[in-house]
């Protein structure tokens, strides 16, 4: 039987990050914190990795939060309520790794704070103290607050001083880690910033937890296109996480892979954006079906 999954709810989170509510009520049954799907919007059209973000058993909906950043996935934001994604494939990867006890902080810079709350819920399900630092460039940007103030405490932070605190998330982090104990630090966002909170922790010896977003096709480790190091050893972020020890991850590498097909990334865009398609705006080419996307063959960044 074809299943298609129908969206039930679409939200802009800000300017550029979508949340859709999907049907998927095998994935949003048995999904745990830390792990995604592969979505495929229709048939020919790209895999693309995402996070659940959230899941609802009693509805059977799952929650997707999207950056429109590529060809790829401004196709995807630009369904609407009632259409439909063609395939949803997961729960993928393993869950995150929680902490029975204590208090955690959980940090999440752009996109990367919907990837944190799954955590956050599942902590404080726990009973563990939840701390969010979460950050964007402006006001606009920030995501995701609300959902967790209801887990716990929530420190904002904008580069810009528009809304919350002025300055980096790591800037708070740094911060929070002087004011209190904290058992574990879960981070999740750009590569820099990353990093950047593995190296304050580190001299601490606070275990870190970071979710590594690489180039993925098929989130079952068969194509090798998601190998990070991690420790010395090759890791594939499908299989063996996403999540790993930050302390063990070669971001200089990771880095560097995530930029090995920017160059074609830009092209697809640019192509697209000339065939009228930007967001989705553009008319459906005679003879093709509303769900149906053109082959790309290069994953693009989500």
């Amino acid at each position: 039987m074809n299943f298609m999954h129908r969206i039930v709810a679409k939200t802009q989170l800000s300017p550029n990050v979508t949340r859709l509510d999907v049907e998927a009520p095998r994935i949003a049954e048995i999904r745990q914190a830390g792990q995604f799907v592969i979505v495929r919007r229709g048939e020919g059209a790209e895999r693309i990795p995402l996070t659940i973000a959230d899941g609802d058993p009693a509805t059977g909906t799952i929650t997707l939060v999207i950056q429109a950043v590529g060809k790829s996935t401004r196709e995807l934001v630009a369904l609407e309520p009632e259409e439909a994604i063609m395939d949803i494939a997961g729960p993928l990867g393993h869950p995150t790794m929680l902490i029975d006890a204590g208090r955690a902080l959980c940090i999440g810079g752009g996109v990367g704070t919907a990837v944190v709350h799954p955590i956050a819920q599942a902590l404080h399900r726990r009973g563990v103290s939840v701390l969010s630092i979460i950050g964007g460039r402006s006001r606009e940007w920030v995501i995701f607050e609300e959902e967790l103030r209801r887990l716990g405490e929530v420190t904002v932070c904008t580069d810009d001083g528009s809304y919350g605190r002025h300055g980096f998330v790591t800037d708070a982090a740094k911060d929070a880690l002087a004011a209190s104990k904290i058992d574990v630090v879960y981070a999740v966002g750009p590569v820099p910033m990353m990093r950047a909170v593995v190296n304050l922790t580190r001299p601490l010896s606070v275990r870190t937890i970071v979710s590594l977003n690489p180039v993925m096709v098929d989130g079952t480790g068969m194509c090798g296109g998601c190998r990070v190091a991690v420790g010395g050893e090759t890791k594939f972020a499908c299989v063996d996480g996403p999540e790993f020890d930050g302390h063990l991850v070669d971001f200089d590498l990771l880095m560097d892979r995530l930029t090995t097909y920017r160059e074609f990334e830009q092209q697809a865009l640019a192509a697209c954006e000339e065939a009228e398609c930007r967001v989705g705006l553009g008319p459906t080419p005679a003879g093709a079906h509303p769900g149906s996307a053109p082959r790309v063959t290069i994953a693009s960044l989500q």
